[in-house]
């Protein structure tokens, strides 16, 4: 009662989850064009995410994972679906979850059959896998009502039915540790908790091992996806787009959403997207975007490129950034090797590689 009273008070004075105000990209996630300057590895057709077993640089691209090697990305093996999440397992296997709706375990990359397959009724939109405790293995399952790839379908219906999975090859279950999230995507085992990101909520959350939650990261100007580890402690958060007031406005008026589903063409949605400037039937244009045919780098942006690195707590450190007049946006995966951070920008489809060096150097100049 009082939270459902708690909930009208905000809707009807426009402050709590019923603001439409964005915070700036400020302190640790001080805008830079660091992606920018990235070096641009290859050109894939449909890259997704990226994993790493120390040693090569696996991408998975479509329905085939490719292996780095050298500035060629060579096919390894190819599936009969769509690869929406992909991760090495410290015993030298590797994971792969296709089409979203299910999760093959191999001994090796080259293994003819899988250890282990999972399937279950909820498994709709697998984006992110990652290693768990004592050979487990962590899936972060998007939406039970939405595939991945209508992730924006899934947003301007506020959706809610994410979670967070415990996949067991041992015991060949499914366990969920997180229910009713809003839209979960990417997890990484942190210590004695889970870290995972709630993208619509712009946040991350830390699940305890007694299974209680706690935001360690809240109110971010972008919306959250994968996890990995870094090097030297701490975590690579990648955020796929960012938040605007336009989009915060829309979410909150349902009957103009509805209709907009209704009778507009996905690609024209007043929605996030993974690219932008493609047409001029986009929502977002005109002068509050250019001056003199310049597109403005503050211009409210319909797509954003965005790392952060977090400490060990999750607390922020620095962000790269790849602004409004930019091209590398839609970044939805970043892992670190060799002195290096590899990342899918997935909106113009570029494998892209920063040296560390060179953010250090950036950051300092």
């Amino acid at each position: 009662m009082i939270a459902a009273l708690r909930d009208f008070t905000d809707r009807l004075l426009g402050r709590g989850d019923a603001t439409i105000t964005v915070p700036s990209f400020d302190g640790a996630l001080k805008p830079n064009q660091i992606l920018e300057k990235a070096e641009t590895l290859a050109q894939l057709e449909a890259p997704e995410d990226l994993a790493t077993d120390g040693k090569a640089l696996y991408i998975a691209d479509g329905a085939v994972i490719r292996c780095l090697n050298g500035a060629d990305a060579s096919e390894l093996r190819r599936f009969d679906r769509n690869i929406t999440a992909l991760c090495c397992l410290p015993d030298g296997g590797i994971a792969v979850a296709l089409d979203g709706r299910e999760v093959q375990v191999f001994a090796t990359l080259s293994a003819a059959t899988p250890n282990a397959i999972f399937t279950a009724p909820s498994m709709t939109a697998i984006n992110a896998l990652s290693p768990g405790r004592k050979g487990t293995l962590l899936a972060t399952n998007g939406s039970n009502a939405r595939p991945c790839g209508q992730w924006a379908h899934d947003l301007m219906e506020r959706g809610r039915t994410g979670q967070v999975l415990v996949l067991d090859p041992a015991g060949k279950n499914v366990r969920a540790i997180a229910s009713k999230a809003q839209y979960a995507f990417g997890a990484c085992a942190a210590g004695d908790n889970i870290f995972f990101s709630e993208s619509w909520r712009h946040r991350v959350v830390a699940i305890a091992p007694d299974g209680s939650q706690r935001a360690v990261l809240d109110n971010l100007p972008v919306y959250p996806s994968r996890l990995t580890p870094a090097a030297s402690s701490g975590f690579w958060l990648t955020a796929f787009t960012a938040r605007t007031q336009l989009v915060e406005f829309v979410l909150r008026e349902n009957a103009y959403r509805r209709r907009m589903m209704a009778e507009i063409d996905p690609q024209y949605w007043i929605a996030p997207k993974l690219k932008s400037g493609q047409s001029f039937l986009e929502p977002m244009q005109g002068a509050h975007l250019k001056t003199m045919g310049v597109v403005k780098p503050w211009a409210p942006p319909r797509s954003y490129g965005l790392i952060i690195r977090l400490n060990a707590d999750g607390i922020p450190l620095y962000a790269l950034h790849s602004r409004v007049d930019g091209v590398n946006h839609g970044i939805v995966a970043a892992i670190e090797m060799g002195g290096a951070l590899y990342a899918i920008a997935k909106g113009p489809g570029r494998l892209l590689r920063i040296p560390l060096a060179m953010v250090e150097q950036e950051l300092r100049s």
